[in-house]
């Protein structure tokens, strides 16, 4: 077993000195992805942004997508995106809203047979997906409002389990760790669709769930050591818990890797956003989280004693 741990059992990391740089570099990187994403937007996909995707699988075994992106230009179907994903016969054709005279529907139908026509004897089309504006505008909106519901939920049960410095400070790492994702999304152009929306809230989970372990155990500290100073009891008790978050991290990650080798394009924005979201989640519950506590003023008479915690101060003092 000792063969598999990835930390020691016990450290003694001063993580607290580093809050003086920890929080300049994350504040300046939460300004760049606030910049991105009001400059450069996200890479909408055709689930918010409207438009027509059509799964292609070569009959020749191989796509040639040189030649797929020519005739898709021949079409005139304005901005077309063809990728390869899967196996080297598999591509994936993307055209955005038709308009025209006769209508979005009717156009979109065109597009979507001159597509057939053109490809039909060297392609076989396997799956067509059509989104309309109005829809996407509905996505949109339900997929933020489900995002902001997840979240202020959570948030309410840490304020109602722990001291407000403790959910204060979970609310600040969870900002924290969604501002740098939507900031990871604008500057890698990754396609945001509902999967994507599914990584942001996998993110929101995994944020806390780190978070919460952190704030227990530093809870647990400040009521045995009622004495010792609150950045080194934070230290204390980031160490006591650094075996487990980075095996639990160590793991997700490994997993996410598999996903993104072999997952191929559909899930490819979800595992590449997840695999981001781990490591700062993981830094935040370290260097965003718990150095809150010292700020907001967290003290370790403010934490309810434990029976016994007398003794326990006693003995540490």
């Amino acid at each position: 077993m000792k063969l598999l741990r990835l930390a020691p059992e016990t450290t003694k990391f001063p993580f607290m000195r580093f809050r003086r740089v920890s929080y300049p570099f994350s504040a300046l990187l939460s300004i760049l992805s606030v910049t991105l994403f009001l400059t450069l937007g996200v890479n909408f996909g055709i689930d918010f942004s409207g438009g027509t995707l059509i799964e292609l699988r070569a009959k020749s075994g191989v796509a040639d997508l040189a030649q797929l992106r020519a005739e898709a230009h021949a079409l005139n179907l304005g901005d077309v995106e063809v990728q390869g994903f899967g196996q080297p016969s598999d591509v994936t054709f993307r055209f955005g809203v038709q308009h025209g005279p006769l209508g979005e529907a009717a156009e979109q139908q065109a597009a979507v047979s001159r597509v057939r026509a053109a490809l039909g004897d060297a392609y076989e089309i396997r799956r067509i997906e059509v989104v309309g504006p109005r829809v996407s505008n509905e996505l949109v909106q339900s997929g933020t409002l489900g995002v902001v519901v997840a979240i202020v939920a959570v948030l309410c049960y840490l304020w109602f389990r722990f001291e407000w410095q403790f959910a204060v400070a979970a609310i600040i790492a969870t900002m924290h760790d969604l501002l740098l994702t939507v900031g990871f999304f604008s500057l890698t152009r990754l396609e945001f669709n509902t999967t994507s929306i599914a990584a942001i809230l996998t993110i929101v989970g995994y944020s806390l769930n780190e978070t919460v372990v952190v704030l227990d155990r530093i809870r647990e500290m400040m009521r045995k050591y009622r004495r010792m100073p609150t950045d080194e009891l934070i230290d204390m008790s980031i160490n006591a818990v650094l075996p487990r978050t980075i095996m639990t991290a160590t793991t997700v990650i490994l997993a996410l890797l598999s996903l993104v080798i072999f997952g191929g394009q559909v899930i490819r924005s979800f595992s590449l956003a997840m695999l981001f979201g781990v490591f700062v989640c993981t830094y935040s519950a370290v260097f965003i989280c718990s150095p809150m506590l010292i700020y907001l003023g967290l003290r370790n008479e403010t934490v309810g004693a434990d029976p016994g915690a007398g003794k326990l101060a006693s003995e540490s003092a």
